[in-house]
């Protein structure tokens, strides 16, 4: 389920693809966006996160959070939570007391919190789109179109706060007709975090009954 939801909504990359296509003031807007996030120490996210269908009369609504530092990441989303120490990605599930360990993995198509944020970087055309008031704050929208043509994603909507320059809010249109939507409600950055907040416990879950799992 992470790796579903992280692939609607993150992924980090260099250089851009497709420049011809693409318009020289969404591309500015998205090096501002990129430019900003990658002089962060640390972020942390909270977001409203919706999954809605309308020929299959499905819509459910969700909130998580996630904090980044470098490559590392603590995500809370679902009621788990999935941490990656820099080495291996633990995913815990209270609700069937398991945990989950296994390696990072090395697909380059594989999206990871870590790549939050910056996931326009490559592998998409992209296009000025509306401007938005949001209670007072301009979301300028950028339209994004996978190059991919097998890709089960139609099409990206990226709203940028004008002012601030972060993302505010993603809307993922599928193939299948599900549009996932991805809402920022705050977005804090270089907070004092706890020198353990990547750590692993390992003692501490078996201590408690969880079953351990080794991939």
């Amino acid at each position: 389920m992470f790796k579903k939801i992280f692939f609607s909504v993150f992924i980090l990359s260099i250089g851009f693809s497709g420049f011809s296509q693409n318009s020289p003031k969404a591309k500015a807007l998205l090096d501002e966006v990129y430019n900003k996030v990658m002089g962060y120490n640390n972020i942390y996210v909270d977001f409203k996160y919706s999954l809605e269908n309308k020929e299959a009369n499905t819509k459910s609504e969700t909130r998580g959070n996630a904090t980044l530092m470098g490559d590392k990441y603590l995500v809370d989303l679902f009621g788990s939570k999935q941490l990656y120490d820099g080495k291996k990605v633990y995913t815990v599930v209270p609700d069937n007391e398991e945990v989950t360990i296994e390696d990072k993995s090395e697909d380059e198509n594989t999206i990871t919190p870590s790549k939050m944020l910056t996931f326009y970087r490559e592998g998409h055309t992209y296009k000025w789109d509306i401007l938005q008031d949001v209670q007072g704050r301009k979301i300028q929208y950028v339209k994004l179109v996978p190059i991919d043509t097998n890709s089960q994603i139609t099409s990206i909507l990226l709203g940028v706060d004008a002012e601030t320059k972060h993302i505010y809010k993603l809307i993922e249109t599928g193939n299948n007709g599900t549009k996932t939507t991805i809402t920022v409600n705050s977005f804090k950055t270089n907070q004092a975090l706890s020198n353990t907040l990547f750590t692993f416990d390992e003692k501490k879950y078996e201590d408690e009954g969880y079953y351990i799992i080794r991939n």
